[in-house]
């Protein structure tokens, strides 16, 4: 018997939608963003809501906790544990948030007060909902921080989130919102920026927590193999309605919405061997006499000033990167995988070693040549919203870098934005627009087209795809792989998304603390992985069909065991 099902004959349920639709006045005309939709999570439950930007997913969610901007118009029910709250006095509803339900938002450096410490902040909901004051809030919060797996916690909850790694930052989120024991749990998009293995210990902890404590988790989320790590039950949005429900296992292996059909065939597929299969490297490519080296590393060290003390971020790594070629860096944050690129735009400088792009060592250039050298470097950035300027048309916004280096006049500089618009299949009325008119998928096309109006030899492409959608995600990749071949530049892919490496890239370095610590061709690298941290980063990504990710969670699960007999 199914979790909801037994649930179902117990009566009650964490969360519930009847019929509920949102729609905004706008000022054009209104938006229905949710069209009657009617769903339920049980106590112990993990139900994802899948679908692309747009679908409804977090308008949903937020009805729910109460959320929503004055201009929304909601009908239908929203039920927490039972209680409708949709028209319910904003008094009401604040006693039942971190109480009845509580939120894990995204990016956990905006859901913390970056000038209180965690302390503070932790304590906060346990005085306000009169649960635990003084001592006993903060012993508390330190019992929270515990729970959440923050070691040292009595030292370090007088510290503030800065001082916090990512994934610890989400810990503390995770912890703020159980401390006052909600009925249930909205995560939305709780591990998207996260590395693989931050992902999968955030994973872990809220399985073990649902667990524990018979807590109901809404999770909000367009990574497939998120949902078939953790999800009991998949709902799949599209244009504000409801397309298909089931168990992760009817949804993820017999889907039967054309729409869930195309999302799951978008998702790139991480093909690893097994780890304790002998290792036979396919036969050495004959070296091509005509090869062109684009980029190339040699003991390459970098270093970030510290009020006075030097860093080493990046620690005697070697590579090449010939034209036509994609060379995928990845590995955990503060690896040093971005570090690299940066030196490479010319944003740090080289410590020791040698950098060189089309055989000129960037150290040894003096401002004017190393300008001149950039022109020839596209860069492709994270978060394309805050890389393009918001009050630039896109016309504009492509044709910048024409601007910056002198080339070319107004009309010629139009042409070449318009060529540009044709290449990211972009239609050209778009010149005119402004970036906040278009969606995250089409924004990121005009960085695309940015990053190639000067014809470089060189792409830096920084976690291009990482907040995109599935759909979205697929179209980008295969168009930078239809633009490599139209132009043949060289790629410098910094990732920590395995399956989209293993998909683009030619060959691959694995960074871990600065040093490069296993490289090759994918085919060797990803698919028969020779160092333990490799290992541990390919077992650590999630893949989209349930069995087959719950296989790979108990092997993980032994391989640390392994490394750490005495955990």
């Amino acid at each position: 018997m199914s979790i909801a099902s037994e649930q179902a004959t117990k009566g009650g349920t964490a969360l519930s939608f009847e019929n509920l639709s949102v729609s905004f006045e706008t000022e054009f005309a209104d938006v229905h963003a949710v069209k009657g939709l009617s769903l339920e999570v049980y106590p112990g439950e993990v139900v994802a809501l899948v679908g692309e930007s747009g679908s409804g997913k977090s308008v949903t969610s937020t009805a729910a906790i109460g959320l929503l901007p004055p201009n929304a118009y909601i009908t239908g029910k929203a039920l927490v544990g039972g209680v409708n709250v949709v028209g319910m006095p904003e008094s009401k509803l604040r006693k039942m948030r971190a109480t009845d339900i509580a939120m894990v938002f995204q990016e956990p450096m905006t859901a913390l007060n970056p000038v209180l410490t965690i302390e503070r902040q932790l304590t906060e909901s346990l005085e306000l909902h009169g649960l635990a004051y003084g001592k006993d809030a903060t012993a508390r919060a330190i019992e929270l921080l515990e729970m959440v797996g923050i070691p040292e916690p009595r030292k370090r909850i007088k510290q503030y989130p800065h001082q916090f790694s990512g994934g610890q930052r989400q810990r503390i989120v995770i912890a703020m919102a159980i401390s006052c024991d909600p009925k249930v749990i909205i995560a939305d998009e709780p591990t998207t920026a996260l590395d693989v293995t931050v992902q999968a210990e955030i994973l872990d902890l809220l399985r073990e927590l649902k667990d524990k404590l018979n807590t109901g988790i809404l999770l909000i989320t367009h990574n497939m193999g998120v949902v078939a790590d953790l999800a009991d039950r998949v709902a799949v949005m599209f244009r504000g309605s409801l397309v298909e429900t089931g168990t992760v296992d009817q949804v993820l292996n017999h889907p039967e919405h054309p729409y869930t059909q195309k999302l799951l065939a978008s998702v790139p597929r991480l093909a690893v061997m097994d780890v304790t299969d002998t290792w036979v490297p396919e036969p050495a490519d004959v070296v091509d006499p005509d090869r062109k080296l684009v980029l190339e590393a040699r003991n390459l060290v970098l270093e970030y000033d510290m009020r006075g003390s030097k860093f080493r971020a990046v620690d005697d790594v070697s590579f090449e990167l010939g034209r036509g070629e994609i060379l995928g860096i990845v590995g955990e944050s503060g690896s040093g995988k971005s570090t690299v690129a940066k030196a490479v735009l010319g944003l740090l400088p080289v410590a020791s070693g040698v950098l060189a792009v089309q055989g000129t060592n960037l150290a040894a250039l003096r401002p004017k040549a190393a300008r001149a050298i950039r022109a020839k470097i596209g860069v492709i950035f994270q978060d394309p919203a805050a890389s393009l300027n918001p009050r630039f048309p896109i016309g504009d916004c492509i044709t910048e870098p024409m601007v910056v280096h002198k080339v070319g006049n107004r009309a010629s500089r139009t042409k070449r934005a318009q060529e540009l618009l044709d290449a990211v299949h972009l239609p050209r009325t778009v010149m005119n627009r402004y970036p906040h008119e278009l969606s995250g998928g089409q924004r990121q096309r005009i960085c695309i087209a940015r990053a190639l109006t000067l014809d470089p030899e060189l792409l830096i492409a920084d976690e291009p795809t990482s907040a995109l959608d599935v759909s979205v995600q697929a179209a980008v990749l295969e168009m930078i792989q239809e633009l490599q071949e139209s132009y043949e530049f060289a790629c410098l892919f910094v990732s920590h998304d395995l399956a989209v490496v293993d998909l683009l890239a030619h060959n691959v370095v694995v960074m871990k603390d600065g040093k490069s610590v296993e490289q090759g061709r994918v085919t060797d690298v990803l698919h028969s992985p020779q160092h333990d941290y490799t290992r541990r980063l390919l077992a650590a990504a999630p893949v989209p069909e349930p069995g087959e990710q719950a296989e790979r969670r108990e092997a993980r699960r032994l391989l640390m065991a392994m490394e750490n007999p005495d955990s």
